[in-house]
């Protein structure tokens, strides 16, 4: 499997612009193994580690668009990911999701491929215009796409089972089973989750909190927001330690932070190290447009960011422009709980503030 990095790849040929043929001959190589590197049948993440790193450096200086070849690494392990899905081997410990936690491009990628959601740092791309179809995006087929979530959901039973050692693995795998859009499907694994959510009914921070806030997620996904607001309410608002791990989160499910992490233990450093809070602060603003069903967290973290980091607006005066740009349109639409609405009132003055 090798088919997102492959679209990846062949959308950063065609930001020079080159044709195969011509990449081909820029790059010394055949014209097969360029096809082959974009269609999957021979993954990028099969070339050895020097050549892929020559490979890169080449597109960079034939000018491809940076943005586009830096989500050459989360296509190749949303790649690894799928294709361990549809021929699993190993054990619980030696699965993909059970050592690293994952980004959010890496989750991008997936739900690339298995229900055709463009990317947000890909947005407005298209593929340039050929003979015959052109497929828009690196789409899994529906048995494949079946057997995926089969596996994911299986995965994430038994992790449950399998107790501390295998909490990471359960809350990846239980996540990104909400990525599944078949209705009657959704529907059923939405009640799954339900049926688990003594792990929501904590207050404050406990070692499950990485857990409740995953399946929140997920059910606000697929289309209930109700346990997000709770455990916004009961399991973040007023406690440091909850709100330093979601802040941390963020930072590292952002890409802000550089160092990969094997658990969710990173989340409860209270001195917010090792990550950029204007990145954060741009990241939350920037994507409320994006994700509807989020909205809440996105202004709840907005406003723990702000009151953690008091000097950000000095930092980052352009801000309030577009925050207020957005909030405008959420106040209008009464997309959000009256805690929101409160706090995002409170983010916007102080922005705005701090700008004149």
């Amino acid at each position: 499997m090798g088919a997102i990095a492959g679209f990846v790849f062949r959308l950063a040929r065609e930001s020079i612009p080159r044709t195969q043929a011509q990449l081909a001959q820029e790059l010394t190589a055949d014209l097969a193994t360029v096809q082959g590197w974009e269609s999957g049948r021979r993954p990028l993440a099969n070339v050895k580690a020097g050549a892929l790193l020559d490979l890169r450096r080449r597109l960079v200086t034939l000018g491809a668009d940076p943005s586009v070849l830096r989500l050459l690494d989360p296509a190749m392990d949303a790649d690894h990911l799928i294709s361990m899905a549809l021929d699993p081997t190993g054990s619980l410990r030696e699965h993909p999701l059970a050592g690293w936690v994952r980004t959010r491009d890496t989750a991008h990628m997936i739900a690339w491929a298995v229900n055709g959601t463009t990317p947000p740092a890909l947005a407005g791309r298209s593929a340039l215009p050929r003979r015959g179809p052109v497929a828009q995006a690196p789409l899994l087929g529906a048995q494949e796409r079946g057997a995926f979530f089969t596996h994911l959901w299986d995965t994430a039973e038994s992790a449950s089972r399998s107790g501390e050692a295998s909490a990471l693995l359960h809350r990846q795998a239980l996540y990104l089973t909400s990525y599944d859009r078949t209705s009657e499907v959704s529907s059923w694994r939405a009640q799954t989750l339900h049926a688990g959510r003594d792990a929501l009914t904590a207050r404050g921070w406990t070692p499950r909190w990485a857990e409740a806030r995953s399946t929140a997620t997920a059910l606000a996904r697929l289309g209930d927001p109700q346990p997000l607001l709770d455990f916004i309410e009961r399991s973040m608002a007023d406690d440091d330690t909850a709100e330093a791990a979601n802040l941390n989160y963020w930072a590292y499910w952002l890409g802000t932070s550089s160092l990969p992490q094997a658990n969710d233990g990173f989340m409860r450093n209270r001195r917010l190290e090792g990550w950029e809070a204007s990145f954060v602060l741009h990241a939350l603003i920037e994507g409320f447009h994006e994700t509807p069903g989020f909205v809440d967290l996105y202004v709840h973290s907005l406003w723990a960011l702000v009151t953690a980091y008091r000097w950000l607006p000095l930092a980052s005066p352009d801000f309030a422009v577009r925050l207020g740009e957005r909030a405008e349109t959420l106040f209008d639409g009464g997309r959000i709980s009256p805690r929101s609405r409160r706090e995002l009132s409170e983010v916007h003055y102080v922005l705005r503030e701090h700008r004149t």
